[in-house]
């Protein structure tokens, strides 16, 4: 497994989920639970995560829809 991205916003993290699942590329989000942790207040920030062999690929659609920085 690859960290594809790191990012604290919700929205950010469906559209890429929504994106590379479009295209057949299995993600999985990291960290969703860790909320509990610090008081439900966003500050953790939750991890993207993709299968090596899919990194090329998943990295490609989200610089095409403008979500890889």
């Amino acid at each position: 497994m690859k960290e594809l991205l790191r990012s604290t916003d919700p929205v950010r993290i469906s559209r890429v989920l929504g994106l590379l699942g479009a295209e057949g590329i299995m993600a999985f989000e990291m960290d969703q639970h860790m909320s509990v942790l610090e008081g439900s207040i966003g500050i953790l920030p939750r991890r993207i995560m993709v299968a090596s062999r899919d990194e090329f690929m998943a990295r490609a659609i989200l610089r095409d829809a403008g979500l890889d920085d």
